[in-house]
């Protein structure tokens, strides 16, 4: 609190200033200090006149003459304190008896009573003191009891500080009862939190050891398993030669060897690896009938010292993908087929080089060496279906097999074409040789001339010309039938393209607009003729891969009136490359002319 006569800053319960002695405002209406009845204020002391500027005068009661008379009597009444207190104490001290000054206190838990022994049990100086319901009263002394109103006491012992204390201590645990108290009691639910808290503190201490040694243990596992792989061999998927292959790298020293027992070889270690590229197909080049698709390689390394000696070292273990030998079905289109005829071709295309195995007979010598093709006449018998197991291996690969089903009506009426009979030819008329019941009723429905049926009722042979009227497949049709049975029905179909020189000397150019035009508006008529048209141009797109079907552009520019074009020549289209077609009218497809290419240059 600042002062208003001098401008001090006082403490806030002072009532007066500290420097000049003025009243500070507000302390009056507080509640004054328990010390302060007790100053006494003098006599007035030296008196201080100020003077403002304005000639003003103010007379104060110097505050240091106060505080010097304030200090003189509270030194006089420590004096008279301290002369006060060391009276009581030589007081004391003539009544004490010998032994007091080893005191001991003990309560007794008895009915009602409480015991203060001073000093010890022998000296006659142990007192009891009994408090009744009356608040009455028994002092022991000497070891005679007798109510403390009939006990006199000396004037030297009139008052005695240390029973007085004994006195205070005992009345501060006396009980309405008068019995001892009791050590305190914890209540249930206190030992309840009591138990609880030991035992959160208990788990607490025993989940913290266990993390410690739970990331501990994983720490040092972590470091461990870390130096392990440093020194693992590394296994990496690669290529050799355009083939599958992996890459095995095995830490070492520099310079040393380590020999491969499966592979008998050495290999030395370079930059701190051993490398040893090894190709899959040598584990299971040499393994027959080989059907999984995965196989397990294991390799033993050994480090190989200087002395000689050879040291195991870790196992190695890797697994490699077998791939599957390649095989294309092309006729007939899906895996089980209804024919008519005795005889059907069976065409399948695989990589070169591929072993191939139909019902256990091997046609391996038969395979195209540039294409890989391969066609056989299957014979087929008229009892339902006919089952050709395809089984193909071909090199670095595991075998690939198909079940093809050719399903021939069973026939009460036997009737079949010569097995000789062509499934292709050049020419536009082909001689076709039967066999039937004899004394059945033979005919023939598609385009024929000179049937012959000479030796059908005693040898059961008939024969005719077959007549081509169109370029392409061409069905022959014959039926056989005996009065009582199920008439015999056999259809042939035979591939009819007529020579190079002959198939492209009819043909029309397709290389001017005019051309392009009058083919696209008569598309229907030209198909119906099979006319030949000769397209010159570079393969711009491909629509489909079986069968290939591509789009060329016929123009100059090679920007405008394009064909779609059905690869059935011999010759491989690839994407961009020119090629001289010859091709006849099919049919069209979103707009444009559809001719199928018989012959490619």
């Amino acid at each position: 609190m600042k002062c208003p006569q001098c401008g001090q800053w006082n403490r806030g319960s002072n009532p007066r200033c500290l420097r000049c002695g003025a009243d500070l405002p507000g302390a009056e209406g507080e509640k004054a200090p328990s010390w302060r009845a007790g100053l006494k204020d003098g006599a007035p002391g030296v008196q201080h006149y100020r003077m403002d500027e304005y000639g003003e005068t103010d007379a104060t009661e110097d505050a240091r003459e106060q505080l010097a008379r304030e200090m003189a009597d509270l030194k006089d009444r420590k004096a008279e304190g301290a002369r006060k207190k060391a009276r009581i104490l030589s007081g004391t001290a003539a009544v004490r008896p010998a032994g007091r000054e080893a005191m001991d206190i003990r309560l007794s838990q008895g009915t009602d009573a409480y015991w203060h022994t001073l000093g010890g049990a022998d000296t006659g100086t142990t007192r009891r003191m009994r408090r009744e319901q009356g608040s009455r009263t028994v002092v022991r002394v000497g070891g005679q009891e007798q109510p403390e109103e009939d006990v006199r006491w000396d004037d030297s012992r009139s008052f005695d500080p240390l029973w007085a204390e004994q006195e205070a201590y005992a009345a501060r645990w006396q009980q309405p009862s008068g019995h001892a108290p009791a050590a305190p009691r914890m209540t249930s639910r206190q030992r309840f939190f009591k138990r609880l808290l030991r035992t959160v503190t208990i788990l607490a201490v025993a989940a913290l050891v266990g993390l410690c040694a739970f990331f501990g243990y994983h720490y040092f596992q972590e470091r461990s398993a870390a130096a392990r792989e440093e020194r693992r061999a590394t296994v990496i998927v690669s290529m050799l030669d355009d083939l599958a292959a992996h890459t095995v790298m095995i830490p070492g020293a520099e310079g040393a060897q380590i020999y491969i027992r499966e592979l008998h070889t050495a290999y030395i270690v370079t930059g701190g690896y051993a490398t040893i590229e090894i190709p899959d197909h040598i584990w299971y080049d040499d393994i027959e009938e080989l059907r999984s698709e995965t196989m397990t390689i294991t390799l033993t390394p050994f480090l190989k010292s200087a002395a000689g000696r050879q040291v195991p070292m870790d196992l190695i273990h890797y697994d490699i993908d077998i791939p599957l030998s390649p095989i294309e079905l092309i006729t007939p289109d899906s895996l089980r087929t209804t024919v008519s005829a005795a005889m059907y071709t069976i065409k399948i295309n695989v990589r070169p080089g591929s072993r191939v195995t139909i019902n256990n007979v091997d046609y391996s010598d038969t395979i195209n060496t540039d294409t890989g093709d391969l066609s056989i006449n299957a014979t087929v018998q008229p009892n339902g279906d006919n089952e050709y197991r395809i089984i193909c291996r071909s090199q670095y690969c595991r075998e690939n097999e198909i079940d093809l089903v050719l399903y021939r009506e069973p026939q009460e009426i036997p009737l079949d074409l010569a097995a000789d009979t062509y499934t292709s030819t050049s020419m536009k008329h082909m001689q076709v040789n039967c066999t039937t019941l004899p004394g059945a009723m033979v005919d023939v429905l598609s385009p024929h001339s000179d049937l012959d049926i000479t030796n059908l009722n005693t040898t059961g042979t008939f024969s005719f010309i077959a007549e081509f009227d169109h370029i392409g497949d061409n069905v022959i049709e014959i039926t056989a039938s005996v009065a009582g049975k199920k008439t015999s029905r056999v259809e042939y179909t035979v591939y009819y393209l007529p020579s190079p020189d002959v198939y492209t000397s009819k043909a029309w150019p397709l290389n001017k607009a005019d051309d392009y035009s009058e083919l696209v508006s008569n598309i229907s008529i030209r198909a119906e003729r099979t006319q030949v048209y000769v397209i010159t141009g570079s393969v711009q797109s491909f629509l489909s891969e079986k069968p290939v079907r591509a789009i060329i552009y016929t123009s100059e520019d090679g920007l405008s009136r394009p064909v779609l074009l059905e690869n059935l020549s011999k010759t491989k289209w690839e994407k961009g490359k020119f090629y001289t077609i010859y091709a006849d009218a099919f049919s069209t497809y979103d707009g444009m002319p559809w001719l199928i290419a018989r012959y490619t240059y």
